[in-house]
């Protein structure tokens, strides 16, 4: 990888064909829609990407596709955690041997660790490959929040634990990631509606509606990175409601059915969550359509 991460970062949902298998011909399109909007990395089986719901072996393939298709136009970010540590391993191996430029790993979740087993974890995938690593900090779903002091140390133990993302509505967290560890670790925010707000502080964004709105996103990064917060902000403000009503519906489904509404087939999600209702889907579709054609000049 040439440069360190940076910007806007996509994390791709996984596409199902009608029979439930994963259809690559639209992950390859998805692929290309966010490249072609600007964005500046692409992120594979991460929660966006349900993994959870994924075998290993379809993990594996999913990367491979999208690292081959991406040829090298931004790098490839592979989600290996697991609740194992053998599977993390084996995962985080594979995406170094296929070519990904870094794994994103989760630690064990469902059945919370001790820190002390949390950190563990991270020096032994870490010190498996040579590749960069980045630490992905989800605390509703693993029970354990890396604090700025584990992230810190942890970066100074293994040498090429270069990122975290922050999944977590806490703003502050992030911030102190952002200015505590500046030169140690970059930070990435993964909470959609915090990107305007991490994008100021000097973090980047691995955002899910970035599948949807890439060119948009990059558009009010572009403005902040221009030092242009007039216009960053009223791109912002165009952008927010999208971001808004996504996130009041079951998040996976609402970005699919945004993608669909937008020509984008990518079939339904295989997690299990209430439907859209139909009053829901007019909102989304209108949404959809105005943060679409938002001007970005």
């Amino acid at each position: 990888m040439a440069q360190k991460l940076h910007g806007v970062l996509t994390p791709l949902i996984t596409p199902f064909g009608a029979d439930g298998e994963i259809d690559h011909k639209q992950l390859r399109a998805l692929v290309d829609r966010s490249i072609d909007g600007g964005v500046h990395g692409v992120c594979v089986c991460g929660s966006s990407g349900e993994f959870q719901t994924l075998t290993s072996a379809e993990r594996r393939q999913v990367v491979e596709t999208v690292v081959e298709h991406t040829a090298g136009r931004v790098p490839v970010i592979a989600q290996t955690g697991a609740l194992q540590t053998r599977e993390a391993l084996e995962l985080t191996r594979h995406a170094h041997e296929v070519g990904a430029d870094v794994a994103m790993v989760i630690a064990p979740y469902y059945e919370p660790l001790s820190l002390d087993a949390v950190k563990n974890y991270y020096r032994t995938v870490a010190d498996s490959v040579e590749i960069p690593i980045m630490l992905y900090n989800m605390p509703s779903v693993t029970g354990v929040d890396l604090q700025v002091d584990t992230v810190g140390e942890l970066a100074r133990q293994c040498a090429n634990i270069d990122y975290v993302k922050n999944t977590s509505p806490d703003m502050a967290h992030a911030v102190q990631l952002v200015h505590e560890l500046d030169g140690l670790v970059t930070t990435f925010v993964g909470w959609d509606s915090l990107a305007l707000s991490s994008f100021v502080e000097g973090a980047g964004v691995m955002a899910a509606t970035a599948n949807v709105v890439p060119a948009q996103l990059v558009a009010v990064y572009d403005a902040v990175q221009a030092g242009d917060l007039v216009q960053a902000q009223r791109l912002w403000k165009n952008l927010y409601p999208f971001i808004g009503a996504i996130d009041a519906e079951p998040f996976i489904a609402a970005v699919k059915w945004c993608l669909d509404t937008s020509g984008l087939a990518v079939g339904p999600s295989r997690i299990a969550s209430q439907p859209i209702t139909e009053a829901s889907a007019r909102r989304l579709a209108q949404l959809t359509s105005d943060a679409l054609a938002q001007s970005h000049a």
